[in-house]
């Protein structure tokens, strides 16, 4: 089973970078954009690991840890442009599991991170409920990468396999075409583009229980498309 990793930086830029180089790295992937979008997250999802900017606008990194050790354990992995001792020692006694100052090698952050999932105990990670998501007459096991509708298994093509894991992995949150086309590994082009239409077409037929007024995988104008959930 693929760890399911939340991400939480208020810059769009890094918050791209990081998810498409752990999605490359196989982990499954979730983005918040800040402290209030990943509480939003938190209410409906469980992951097996939190990797937390501690400088964002609103509400910081190490009060969000604090709010998350409130209820559960999950694994804390906080991300600072402050280096210094008395910063680490904060967020370490707010419960953060380990501390990484920017900028940073991403190799060295994939390093920490499967350091810390290595120290979890076994019993814990084989009892994790599967996330699912529930989309009306259709639930998508995050976890297993498949999409049920009733006590039926419904088939997925493999780039319907890919845009579902993307789409999870931003629920809620308009994805582009464009990141579309480059997570799904092709080249840039109109043509890609149309394909990529093509392929949510294809995608609602299987989600939606009427394909042409979408309720769950809709269109966002000028941004793109986004994944609903109950």
């Amino acid at each position: 089973m693929n760890a399911h990793l939340l991400i939480v930086d208020d810059d769009e830029r890094i918050r791209s970078l990081l998810k498409q180089f752990l999605l490359r790295n196989g982990f499954l992937v979730s983005a918040a954009r800040d402290a209030m979008h990943a509480r939003k997250i938190l209410s409906g999802l469980d992951f097996d690991m939190i990797v937390l900017d501690v400088m964002m606008p609103g509400e910081d990194g190490v009060s969000l840890t604090k709010y998350i050790r409130e209820t559960r354990q999950t694994p804390i992995l906080l991300l600072t442009a402050k280096g210094e001792i008395e910063d680490r020692i904060v967020g370490l006694e707010a419960g953060a599991d380990d501390y990484l100052a920017k900028p940073f090698e991403p190799k060295e952050l994939l390093l920490r991170i499967n350091a810390i999932l290595r120290r979890v105990p076994e019993p814990k990670i084989s009892q994790l409920t599967p996330t699912i998501l529930h989309l009306g007459i259709c639930r998508y096991d995050i976890s297993r990468g498949e999409l049920w509708q009733g006590d039926q298994l419904v088939r997925l093509t493999g780039t319907e396999q890919e845009l579902m894991k993307i789409f999870a992995g931003s629920v809620n949150e308009p994805v582009s075409r464009a990141q579309l086309v480059s997570e799904l590994g092709r080249d840039d082009s109109q043509a890609q583009d149309r394909a990529i239409d093509v392929q949510i077409t294809r995608l609602r037929r299987k989600l939606e229980a009427n394909p042409k007024e979408p309720r769950y995988l809709q269109t966002v104008r000028g941004a793109g498309y986004m994944l609903i959930n109950d």
